[in-house]
């Protein structure tokens, strides 16, 4: 209710207005029966036909003006509840966009999809009833009881009786109902993400012939959430029956003591008539409270994930950077720098120190999982460390503002991501403010001009989401230029070369050659190590070795079994035989 209540707050005058619309339209839905018991008491009972236009006529008049306040009401409601959504999806999306990698494991992208789709639409749709249907319900009811027993409250008191043994029972069932939902919204999820996986797996899926087998896995999906969604409406809707026994069980007890009390002359015609009226809205709204149940429960569903997300704390939250904004130039350091990801306990850096002078190119290689791609998370601060300082130009990473840290650096993740739309838009990602000659320079020097080149329409070209019309070292090469396009002045590659060919690398080597930053590259090949400035080899979370090619070769075990790896064996025989 809290969230609800926020994101509707700057739009209260309008949920104001809405409501003040629902209770003057249910105002003159209660007046109604009164002032047919007068045409009957008065007119028709009388034969006096004058009376009977006259409370016709007014009865037509307040109906139309009923009818304007629903329309008006309308109006006001969905632009509360259309504009409450926007804001609610607009601050989730925002909070996604500054979760951290923790946050991002522990809400997958289907569940986070099902949330900016389904779950918001649930509470948009259950807020507009709310202010269309849900409050008009419980104010008619308990109107209509009061009208009831002002006309006459011998016949009136059955209302008394029925109606909240009827409101405890859905109560109930809205309780238990949303419990059922929240269960049928994670199923949602799970059909989300079995789908999501298949749709960008779908070259894997055919290659390995496994379609089948993934129909099968939709299909129990799809299954296991059509069982779970049948079962939850079939047990709100069997409350229907019950609701509709105690109703008629009323109906019927008006029916004969009216008749009885109309007998005896101690109530009129009218009057027994206008209380039928009551009990047949009160039972209309009773009924509406089966899918008004249903709604709630949904939306109460919904409302918890959405807000699971809004109220997603890290364990660990950055240090906050300071203003230092001061050029940089380049050079990196580690002092006894540790590291272990959220909620697991073993270190993926331990105690690493190093240091990298301005304008190196260092090449980076180990064993999977030695804490290649941890390093570089490290250093724009997409995690902070445990133990140990980072330092750039002789400061510590905190004291640069934050924004200012980033941009300095040109990072090109290990998968290369590519954004649904054009080539020129992906590549300008990296400087959305860069001419035309800049944007053609970079791509050059990643190798990809000619190719885009040759497109029919050029950078203009667009890409399907993720790259999916595009080759891996295409992929690659784009990711590249959108990094250089920015000039940074630490440019960090994460095996972005591992889809080039040798050729094609070379040249993307030299031509980093030009820029004026310090480049760290990770590498699984000996010969892009060899150009670098010196290679850092980790193993087990620690830099066991920090030289250049030749050096390190003659230093360590784990370079030559690596160099060994990548039939180059016979070039270390050779060497070690002029040794």
């Amino acid at each position: 209710m809290k969230l609800i209540l926020t994101y509707l707050k700057p739009y209260r005058l309008p949920a104001l207005l809405a409501l003040i619309l629902t209770i003057a339209e249910m105002g003159i839905d209660l007046v109604l029966p009164v002032m047919l018991a007068k045409m009957i008491n008065e007119g028709v009972l009388h034969q006096d036909l004058s009376i009977v236009m006259y409370w016709g006529t007014i009865m037509i008049g307040i109906s139309l003006i009923a009818f304007l306040a629903g329309l008006a009401n309308s109006f006001y409601g969905s632009f509360a509840a259309i504009r409450f959504s926007s804001d609610l999806r607009t601050d989730l999306f925002n909070k996604v966009q500054n979760f951290s990698y923790r946050n991002m494991a522990r809400f997958p992208a289907s569940a986070l999809v099902t949330r900016f789709t389904n779950d918001i639409r649930q509470i948009q749709n259950t807020l507009f009833m709310g202010m269309r249907i849900m409050a008009k319900a419980p104010l008619t009811i308990i109107g209509s009881i009061i009208m009831a027993f002002l006309l006459d409250a011998k016949i009136a008191v059955v209302f008394l009786i029925t109606v909240p043994a009827a409101l405890i029972f859905l109560f109930w069932v809205l309780k238990k109902a949303g419990e059922r939902f929240n269960t049928v919204q994670e199923n949602v999820d799970e059909v989300n993400q079995v789908m999501q996986e298949n749709l960008s797996g779908m070259k894997l899926i055919r290659a390995f012939v496994r379609r089948k087998h993934e129909e099968k896995r939709f299909k129990a999906a799809n299954r296991k959430l059509a069982d779970e969604t049948r079962n939850t409406f079939r047990f709100v809707e069997a409350s229907m029956p019950l609701l509709l026994v105690i109703m008629n069980a009323t109906l019927l007890f008006i029916l004969w003591f009216g008749h009885r009390e109309s007998v005896a002359g101690n109530s009129s015609i009218g009057d027994v008539v206008a209380i039928i009226n009551y009990a047949l809205r009160i039972s209309i709204m009773v009924s509406t409270f089966t899918f008004i149940t249903l709604a709630i429960s949904r939306a109460k569903a919904s409302v918890n994930r959405v807000d699971a997300v809004l109220s997603a704390d890290d364990q660990k939250p950055l240090i906050a950077g300071l203003s230092k904004k001061i050029p940089l130039t380049g050079s990196i350091e580690f002092n006894d720098v540790s590291f272990a990801y959220p909620d697991k306990p073993q270190k993926v850096l331990n105690r690493i120190s190093f240091k990298i002078k301005t304008g190196e190119r260092i090449a980076i290689m180990g064993t999977t999982g030695t804490g290649k791609t941890t390093l570089f998370e490290l250093i724009p601060r997409l995690f902070d460390p445990d133990e140990g300082v980072i330092s750039i130009d002789g400061s510590p990473v905190t004291e640069y503002d934050l924004t200012h840290l980033r941009k300095s650096i040109g990072f090109v993740p290990q998968e290369a991501m590519l954004f649904s739309g054009t080539i020129r838009e992906n590549i300008l990602f990296g400087k959305e403010n860069a001419t035309d000659e800049e944007m053609e320079q970079a791509a050059k020097d990643a190798q990809i001009h000619d190719l885009i080149s040759n497109l029919e329409s050029g950078y203009e070209t667009v890409i399907g989401q993720r790259g999916v019309n595009l080759s891996g070292g295409q992929k690659q090469r784009i990711s590249i230029a959108r990094a250089l396009i920015a000039k940074p002045l630490i440019l960090m590659l994460d095996d972005s070369t591992s889809a080039l060919d040798t050729t094609t690398e070379s040249k993307l080597l030299k031509a980093l050659d030009k820029y004026e930053c310090t480049t760290l590259l990770i590498t699984q090949k000996i010969r892009t190590a060899k150009n670098a400035d010196r290679v850092m080899l980790l193993d087990g979370g620690k830099a066991v070795g920090l030289a250049p090619h030749k050096e390190l070769l003659a230093q360590s075990g784990l370079y030559q079994s690596i160099l060994e790896s990548q039939a180059e064996g016979g070039a270390l025989r050779e060497r070690q035989t002029m040794d």
